[in-house]
């Protein structure tokens, strides 16, 4: 085990709900380098190529929670992430009426990680999106019906992809 590894596993035996930000702040080191470093059972990096695999299946997977984090502030979406199309060096959401719109780098993105971790003493399940020096640069959780219960079929999504990639390792 690294001395990363070994760092980041006695942050969470101590507190389990400390988020991999907070790691990376207290190590010194990049978030991408602890989510990499977590426990096999919390975190899969998914190869770079099944990227564009994984942004058209999203939509499929119902309401969920997109988080951006810049300089601080924390910006959430509540919904559906939506449908894209390749255009003019981005991955353009396409929504009609409201909805999360944007145009989304892929080409900035160098590393995905599925991350299961419990928060606030909940399971949590996120897609993770890092840039080549190891930053988020998004994150999409998995929704919560009205009891704050995470999507059975969500779940099932997440757990089959992770299942597939540690398989083809």
């Amino acid at each position: 085990m690294s001395d990363i590894a070994q760092s980041v596993a006695d942050i969470i035996n101590e507190n389990p709900s400390t988020m991999p930000g907070q790691i990376a702040t207290q190590l010194g080191v990049s978030e991408f380098e602890v989510v990499a470093s977590l426990p096999d059972d919390m975190g899969t990096v998914l190869p770079r190529e099944q990227l564009d695999a994984l942004m058209a299946d999203l939509p499929e997977w119902g309401p969920m929670t997109t988080i951006v984090s810049v300089a601080g502030s924390i910006f959430e979406f509540k919904g559906s992430f939506p449908k894209g199309k390749p255009g003019h060096g981005y991955y353009n959401l396409v929504t009609k009426g409201e909805g999360l719109h944007g145009h989304l780098k892929l080409d900035a993105v160098a590393q995905v990680a599925l991350v299961s971790k419990p928060f606030m003493g909940s399971d949590s399940h996120s897609i993770q999106m890092f840039d080549a020096s190891g930053a988020i640069i998004f994150k999409i959780y998995l929704g919560r019906d009205k009891k704050r219960l995470l999507l059975a079929d969500q779940v099932q999504r997440f757990t089959a992809l992770k299942q597939q990639i540690v398989s083809a390792a």
